[in-house]
């Protein structure tokens, strides 16, 4: 079954606009917070209405401006998880999950399924982070949805539920086989879970993409931004084979022609691309000015400026800060050359993302 959004909604500070469609799998919102995920979601459960557009789930019409269709939550056989998982204080799990089942005898098997047996008694504030994660589940899988929406359902979970919970997940959307959406500003979960990822900027939604794609070649600063990267930098083009950078405050080179180079305003590299070179003469290599070192659980966090004279026509008066990320298998090296005062961190010019906005 195929689920299609099409829709707008104006909103204070922007206007939601999505434009996408998904099938048996679990697709990845990501945005920071206040970007208009969460409005999203609850536009297609129909907590929200949208002012324009349609919602389509199979042939069935949940929303259309046009027609005037506009179905209420509990017609749109739409699961929904809410970060606070939105259950009932004063039931019990078992009177939690029997209320929304479509079928009041598989309650019992809900609960077996979520690792709830023996809990069925019990009121929510006596059960764990996890347990009310599994209750908020159960609810949802009882009421029988064709489509499944998850709000952030991880953020307040230590790691070690957060992982067990997520292998949780996996089986269930396997298993259900219908259109899911999940919602996250978390770029690592929306990986390990997802096969295809948008990117949500002031309401904005980017096409789905490929995960792999998306993190290796964003199609945006903010796409960039939300990927991890750390490290950017206005450029300003001197031919097609060099680059500007205004926030680093040098020129980078590029081994061949850069195919629409005037389209890319912007350079990011990530943090554990840096190499260590051999000196600031060589081609795109800072001589590093070292602010601070952050010891990682595996891995140093080297935080630099461009050392040498900064450029008039640079951005600021000052370069940015750039972060290289180093392992600690290769931190000896590292090490000493900071205390020689004669660091220099290499780009990989191959590894250089260009950016168009």
């Amino acid at each position: 079954m195929k689920l299609s959004v099409n829709i707008k909604k104006q909103l204070r500070d922007f206007t939601l606009t999505a434009d996408f469609s998904c099938e048996e799998n679990m697709i990845s919102v990501l945005g920071s917070s206040g970007a208009g995920k969460s409005m999203l979601l609850k536009c297609i459960a129909g907590i929200e209405k949208a002012d324009s557009g349609k919602i389509l789930l199979g042939e069935r019409v949940l929303f259309d401006s046009e027609k005037k269709i506009n179905l209420p939550p509990q017609k749109r056989k739409v699961g929904y998880l809410f970060q606070n998982y939105a259950v009932f204080p004063n039931m019990t799990v078992e009177e939690n999950v029997s209320c929304v089942a479509k079928d009041k005898s598989k309650v019992s098997f809900y609960l077996e399924k979520l690792s709830l047996a023996g809990k069925e008694k019990c009121f929510p504030k006596n059960l764990s982070g996890g347990e009310l994660q599994r209750l908020a589940l159960a609810r949802l899988l009882s009421s029988e949805p064709e489509v499944l929406l998850f709000d952030e359902p991880f953020s307040a979970l230590d790691n070690h539920l957060k992982t067990e919970l997520e292998l949780m997940l996996l089986s269930l959307v396997e298993e259900k086989k219908c259109p899911s959406i999940l919602v996250t500003h978390d770029r690592n979960e929306a990986f390990r879970l997802c096969k295809k990822i948008a990117v949500m900027e002031k309401g904005s939604l980017s096409p789905l993409t490929e995960r792999n794609v998306f993190f290796e070649n964003p199609s945006s600063l903010a796409a960039a931004k939300l990927s991890g990267c750390k490290n950017f930098t206005s450029i300003i083009w001197k031919n097609s084979t060099t680059a500007f950078a205004r926030d680093w405050g040098m020129d980078v080179h590029f081994k061949n022609p850069v195919k629409d180079y005037e389209k890319k305003k912007y350079a990011a590299f990530r943090a554990h691309y840096f190499l260590q070179g051999l000196s600031a003469e060589e081609e795109n290599t800072f001589s590093c000015k070292v602010e601070r070192v952050v010891e990682d659980t595996f891995s140093f966090m080297i935080y630099f400026r461009e050392g040498k004279i900064f450029p008039e026509n640079a951005s600021s008066l000052s370069p940015s800060l750039l972060c290289w990320e180093v392992p600690k298998e290769n931190w000896t090296s590292v090490e000493k050359a900071i205390k020689e005062d004669r660091l220099f961190a290499k780009l990989d010019a191959l590894k250089i993302m260009l950016l168009e906005k």
